[in-house]
């Protein structure tokens, strides 16, 4: 069974007007974002998106699933990055330098010097960075990015360089770590290697190239969302181009050309 999920193209004023082709033709339009709407709606736990950045993100954190549920979300929201592309220069904002006091945090986040407290990491294609929830972040300019996370439209934004947004800093306090953020999932991708690139506890996520590694394949149970990063996938029978995902039940189905590359999501 194979099920293609509807494409969803969001403009954005960080979004870029240069996306690749293989994406489509948006017109000169300032695209920020692509995602796939699960047939499910909210309750699928699972969303997967492409981002297309040419300015930095605004600065935010997520809350866990109990801070979630508490605030009226039916869970929290971890997520992970894989960096497809990124310009000279490029950078990820993952955690604080160094550890602050909820105060000063504040004080930092209305005067806007928390964007020197932000640990901002060069970033290169195949990086792969795991956020915990409470992790304060921010996407840099220059970057094409493959994100997954648990599916939540739950962001805190502490600073957003003067954009005419929210912030909420309140909610956002209560849940920051304060300080360094360094996951023992992160990674740099070799991507002529298959490879598990998260094992719980809130979803399953595996890089494939071709050939696909069966045994690493066959670990997948349940839903399972199939994202080509390349040309030359196809599962259960149908290609599936890049800038599309499909959801399939069985994993033995997916076929990858030699340097074709994928990734597959399922939940925890």
């Amino acid at each position: 069974m194979l099920t293609r999920l509807e494409t969803i193209v969001v403009e954005k004023p960080w979004g870029r007007t240069d996306i690749p082709r293989d994406f489509g033709d948006f017109a000169g339009r300032r695209i920020g974002e692509i995602w796939f709407a699960n047939p499910a709606g909210d309750a699928a736990p699972i969303l997967v998106k492409f981002l297309f950045t040419s300015q930095r993100l605004s600065i935010q954190v997520h809350p866990d699933d109990a801070a979630a549920r508490l605030a009226g979300y039916p869970r929290g929201k971890e997520e992970c990055w894989l960096i497809l592309s990124a310009d000279p220069g490029a950078e990820l904002g993952v955690g604080l330098t160094a550890e602050m006091t909820r105060e000063a945090l504040r004080a930092a986040a209305l005067d806007g010097s928390i964007v020197e407290q932000i640990d901002w990491r060069a970033a290169k294609a195949n990086d792969f960075v795991y956020n915990p929830a409470g992790t304060i972040h921010a996407i840099g300019g220059g970057l094409t990015v493959v994100e997954v996370q648990q599916n939540i439209d739950c962001t805190y934004r502490l600073y957003d360089y003067g954009r005419p947004r929210e912030l909420h800093l309140n909610e956002a306090l209560k849940v920051a770590t304060l300080g360094p953020v360094h996951d023992p999932r992160d990674t740099v991708v070799d991507p002529h290697a298959n490879r598990m690139l998260v094992e719980g506890p809130y979803f399953h996520l595996a890089y494939l190239t071709g050939p696909v590694d069966p045994a690493l394949a066959l670990t997948a149970r349940g839903e399972l969302t199939f994202v080509p990063l390349s040309a030359g996938c196809r599962a259960a029978g149908e290609a599936v181009a890049l800038g599309e995902a499909v959801l399939i039940d069985d994993p033995a189905t997916i076929e990858i050309d030699t340097d074709g590359r994928a990734l597959l999501a399922w939940p925890a």
